[in-house]
């Protein structure tokens, strides 16, 4: 095993896995599914490791003793980036947290909760295309109508698609495709749904924001952006001059 453990499944967690390929330096990557593991690198000098983690199993696999810990995961994956700083801080093994580049929300409404969403959702009729993803399905079920309003956009996944019919969701309004998406094909979504409104995470250009906000400019509909969880961290170079370092003191 490596001394450097890096938690990815994100578009920067690929790329840091790459870097780490191309640059010789040894590295554990954890992922939570088998297909985060098939987009990384075949390398030898990165260790895959699938499957997702409560906090005894994260603490389990941090105490094989790693020095360095990388969260890479998502903006919005609040509990598992919660579960690995406080495990990390149990253990006493340096953590670093890898922020994605902000995003310039210059079109749309912008909300900070799904609490809030819901609340502004309910104040309107129109018919909805959520690219929130699965996980915030369960909240979407407070919108009033949300059987006849909404489309849910998520994963090419079977446990997705079960989850969303078992929350009333009708199975005709389910886009079930692997993203990023480019502007063309948000656009193609929108007008398949007759969306009036589109709900999205700023989840910044690896997440494909900017095509998403311009699909809707375009479309001439509604764009609500929920904003991510505000963060401290270091950018991806400073991650990757650290991961070069670190490196160095072996």
């Amino acid at each position: 095993m490596s001394d450097i453990l890096i938690f990815g499944g994100t578009t920067e967690g690929r790329e840091l896995a790459q870097y780490c390929a191309d640059s010789g330096i040894s590295a554990d990557i954890s992922v939570a599914t088998d297909y985060g593991a098939s987009l990384l690198p075949d390398s030898e000098f990165i260790r895959i490791m699938s499957g997702r983690l409560d906090r005894c199993e994260m603490k389990e696999l941090l105490g094989n003793g790693y020095h360095t810990v990388i969260d890479a995961t998502h903006p919005f994956a609040e509990e598992v980036t919660k579960n690995i700083s406080s495990v990390c801080n149990d253990l006493r093994i340096p953590y670093y947290r890898l922020l994605r580049d902000e995003t310039d929300v210059t079109y749309g409404t912008t909300v900070r909760s799904m609490d809030e969403l819901v609340e502004l959702l309910n104040k309107t009729d129109d018919v909805i295309l959520s690219t929130l993803g699965s996980k915030e399905a369960v909240m979407l079920t407070e919108v009033k109508d949300f059987r006849r309003r909404i489309w849910i956009r998520a994963l090419p996944n079977e446990k997705v698609r079960e989850l969303c019919l078992s929350l009333g969701f009708d199975e005709k309004k389910l886009i079930l495709e692997k993203g990023p998406f480019s502007e063309d094909e948000n656009i193609r979504h929108i007008r398949l749904s007759g969306a009036e409104m589109v709900v999205t995470k700023e989840s910044g250009n690896a997440g494909g924001y900017n095509e998403k906000s311009e699909a809707a400019k375009k479309c001439g509909v509604h764009l609500i952006t929920l904003i991510r969880p505000e963060e401290t961290g270091l950018s991806m170079e400073q991650i990757k001059r650290l991961l070069q370092e670190k490196e160095g003191e072996t």
